[in-house]
């Protein structure tokens, strides 16, 4: 008797561990709709948004909780240190790949940076860095990462329920199946990954066909990087960042915290930071400290690098992306002398906006 308990003891434990293995964890077989959490969400959309009860019942009865999306989400590349963080985004391969994009995509890159001033090496960059130019954009459905995120990864919870909610009113917006759109394990879409609240708030019409498509035009996907960075306060013309030195008696305490710029490269370099005598004294700077081997390094990041960091909150992915197409631009000088396009005014792209959108990446 014993022995049969045990052996059904392992028959269920084994078919618990399989389910985890395979990274599909289904709640009560097709009943999410009847946690209390999910309920509540879909009555607060019903009450709110006028969504269908049945219809999203019905939908989220239809998505899966998978713990691998958990897993991904818990070990970030961004938690590594700089030394093994830089390898995977700077290679020859996406180098190469980038100047392949940029001479490709050639006169919609430079026609981004007379609307908006960003130059194509970061816009590249971004492109290289999220999606491999949009070879990579995720094997995840969306409403399976929201959904999983939302209500089984507390961590972050209230976030992604803001963003499962953006996504339910995207879809709508922009008639497009729910169930159909893919992206990665955070709910990032297209080539470039644009969370959905962003995607509501920042995505653009480039190429004036009358509809917003981040996963196969490349057009919108170059519009829409350049329409973010502007909005997150990107300045055309100024630096983004340098490589700098301290002195030994440096004392971090007198340097802010964080990713936005706190102090004046003035303040900085009186404090023991030796910065490029080409950078004036009245920029507003932000002293960055990346783990290194033999020993850290040291930059000063500047306004336009705070605006890659809105793209997403790390300066081990902004300095990548400035890193990546400072490569990409050394590569592609043969053909930067092209005919770039009249300047034109930015103006104001026809994007939705309402008290939910602006949550940003």
């Amino acid at each position: 008797m014993n022995r049969m308990k045990t052996s059904k003891q392992a028959i269920i434990h084994f078919g618990l561990c399989l389910a985890l293995c395979s990274g599909i964890v289904r709640a009560g077989d097709g009943d999410l709709s009847e946690r209390p959490a999910v309920r509540q969400f879909i009555d607060d959309m019903v009450a709110r948004h006028e969504f269908s009860n049945a219809e999203l019942t019905g939908l989220f009865n239809k998505a899966q909780l998978q713990q691998k999306i958990i897993e991904a989400i818990s070990k970030p590349a961004e938690s590594k240190p700089w030394h093994q963080y830089r390898p995977i985004f700077i290679t020859q391969k996406r180098i190469n790949a980038g100047v392949e994009y940029w001479q490709e995509n050639m006169e919609i890159l430079s026609r981004a940076q007379a609307s908006y001033g960003i130059p194509p090496q970061i816009i590249t960059a971004i492109l290289g860095v999220e999606t491999f130019y949009g070879k990579q954009t995720g094997g995840y459905r969306m409403l399976d990462s929201l959904a999983t995120l939302a209500f089984d990864y507390p961590p972050r919870s209230r976030f992604f329920m803001s963003e499962l909610e953006h996504y339910l009113l995207m879809a709508r917006e922009e008639q497009i199946d729910p169930l159909s759109m893919m992206g990665s394990y955070a709910g990032a879409m297209g080539k470039a990954q644009f969370i959905s609240s962003s995607y509501r708030r920042y995505a653009i019409d480039f190429d004036g066909d009358g509809k917003r498509d981040l996963w196969n035009n490349n057009a919108d996907n170059i519009g829409s990087i350049a329409y973010y960075l502007s909005r997150h306060g990107w300045q055309a013309g100024q630096p983004i960042v340098t490589k700098v030195t301290i002195a030994d008696n440096f004392d971090a305490s007198t340097v802010g915290a964080g990713l936005e710029p706190n102090s004046s490269v003035g303040d900085l370099r009186k404090n023991g930071v030796h910065i490029d005598n080409t950078i004036a004294d009245d920029l507003q700077g932000v002293l960055i400290s990346l783990e290194n081997m033999p020993e850290p390094e040291y930059w000063v990041g500047f306004e336009n690098f705070y605006a890659i960091t809105r793209y997403n909150h790390s300066a081990l992915y902004a300095m990548a992306v400035y890193q990546l197409g400072e490569e990409i631009l050394a590569e592609s000088a043969h053909f930067q002398s092209a005919p770039q396009p009249d300047a034109k005014p930015a103006t104001e792209p026809n994007v939705i906006s309402d008290t939910l959108a602006g949550a940003g990446q």
